[in-house]
């Protein structure tokens, strides 16, 4: 089901027109008028026009988007590079860029290649110069699931890309770039998947969130679901998000029960199973893995938020949440000076440690992203700003953030990625848009 980019073979429309027809659309969106361009073939070169429809082809007529605010003071600006369409008119509900490429050989710089996923469509993408490049594009064979998230990785063997997407449907498929193949799928959770985040430092580990009220942990390479987190003390509703630390040592989890949750992922119980997960062998043994189920999280609270928490992660040894309240909260379990979380009569407080506030983000479902040094913060709105923060200062009452606008950007931006130095900012929005931010100072 991909569509390659290959010389001679025609990229196809990407949906069926009777399937678009049978999906309802989510939400009304405002219709523009500009000429949509025809799909085209591809040329004996091998490159081919994105099935995205351009909107912007002539850079002279091209729209500035413009950073409002001063430029000095801490500020960071950006420039609209262009944005594209692809042809589903559904949301895209999710952007990841692919951080672990290696350098280019031809210039020696690192490609940006991001992912999107929206409809029943798994989308990769690479920045050129002046625009964006459709590389592939996975079609579910159900037209009824919706792709909600994804999350890049790397075989450890062969260190190819590795891209892992799931949604409405609750399977987590796992997609290698360069065999255009979905290789892999992992079947468990009872209801949608959320959110899906890869391991900081093992490239196998892979954690999917869900509307079931549970978190699960896969070993992408032997196909084991390693952990169950949830039950007696888990959440009591959807879980939204989830994030690992630097170190991969602990998991925030958040969700629809307004609560946050800390799990811990250096037990000895958990750092068992990981090793098993990479020798047992069910056909051998003739018994399913034995998956370890976690109940009691080291730390939950729900002080933070007063409703759905949908969005989580952790910086430093703090985390930054948001809910549909117009602020991320920067907070700390236990108190400033304790390391742990889980020390006696602290077990469940909380110490807030600073709010950046914004303005009409009150839909849930949009998320925040970091950029891999922890130096800038992204986040969309409803009505289609983008608000990007300098976290890299000294008093955290000195941060200060752009706002990224433009006038044909007028819908939900669900969720922003950055590339791996924070050059380009990439953001997808409700009516199937792909927006391209480059920083410019």
């Amino acid at each position: 089901h991909f569509y390659k980019r290959i010389s001679g073979i025609i990229i196809t429309t990407m949906v069926l027109e009777q399937d678009r027809n049978s999906r309802q659309a989510t939400n009304k969106r405002p219709l523009y008028n500009e000429q949509e361009e025809d799909m085209v073939d591809s040329d004996d070169s091998g490159t081919a026009q994105s099935s995205t429809s351009k909107e912007n082809t002539d850079p002279s007529k091209r729209k500035k988007g413009k950073v409002k605010g001063p430029r000095p003071n801490g500020r960071l600006s950006y420039k609209c590079m262009g944005f594209w369409r692809e042809d589903h008119n559904q949301p895209l509900f999710g952007v990841a860029v692919n951080t672990h490429l290696g350098p280019d050989d031809t210039n020696g710089e690192q490609p940006v290649v991001f992912a999107t996923v929206g409809f029943n469509r798994v989308t990769i993408y690479q920045c050129e110069e002046e625009g964006v490049r459709l590389l592939q594009c996975y079609a579910d064979p159900d037209s009824e699931e919706n792709f909600y998230t994804c999350a890049w990785s790397y075989d450890s063997e062969t260190n190819k890309p590795l891209l892992a997407a799931a949604g409405a449907r609750g399977i987590v498929r796992l997609f290698s770039p360069a065999t255009m193949n979905c290789i892999r799928h992992f079947v468990g959770h009872g209801n949608a998947i959320n959110e899906v985040k890869f391991h900081p430092t093992d490239p196998n580990l892979l954690l999917s969130v869900s509307k079931d009220h549970a978190l699960r942990l896969w070993n992408v390479k032997t196909e084991h679901n390693i952990a169950i987190f949830g039950g007696v003390e888990g959440h009591r509703d959807e879980v939204l998000g989830a994030d690992f630390n630097m170190t991969g040592t602990k998991i925030i989890s958040c969700g629809m029960d307004h609560s946050l949750k800390v799990w811990r992922f250096d037990t000895d119980s958990i750092k068992e199973a990981i090793e098993l997960s990479y020798t047992h062998d069910t056909v051998l043994t003739k018994k399913a893995f034995p998956t370890e189920l976690c109940h009691f999280p080291d730390f939950s609270t729900r002080d933070i938020h007063r409703n759905y928490v949908d969005c989580c992660k952790w910086f430093g040894d703090f985390v930054l949440s948001k809910s549909c309240e117009n602020s991320i909260v920067c907070w700390k379990p236990g108190t400033l000076e304790n390391e742990g979380t889980a020390e006696k009569g602290n077990e469940n407080k909380t110490t807030v440690i600073h709010k950046l506030e914004f303005k009409d983000c009150e839909i849930w479902f949009v998320r925040f992203s970091l950029d891999a040094s922890e130096k800038v913060l992204a986040l969309g709105n409803q009505n289609g700003k983008i608000y990007v923060w300098d976290l890299d200062v000294a008093d955290p009452g000195s941060i200060r953030h752009s706002l990224l606008s433009h006038p044909k950007c007028t819908t939900a931006v669900r969720q922003t990625s950055l590339s791996r130095d924070g050059q380009v900012l990439i953001s997808v929005c409700d009516d199937g848009t792909i927006w391209r931010w480059d920083k410019t100072n």
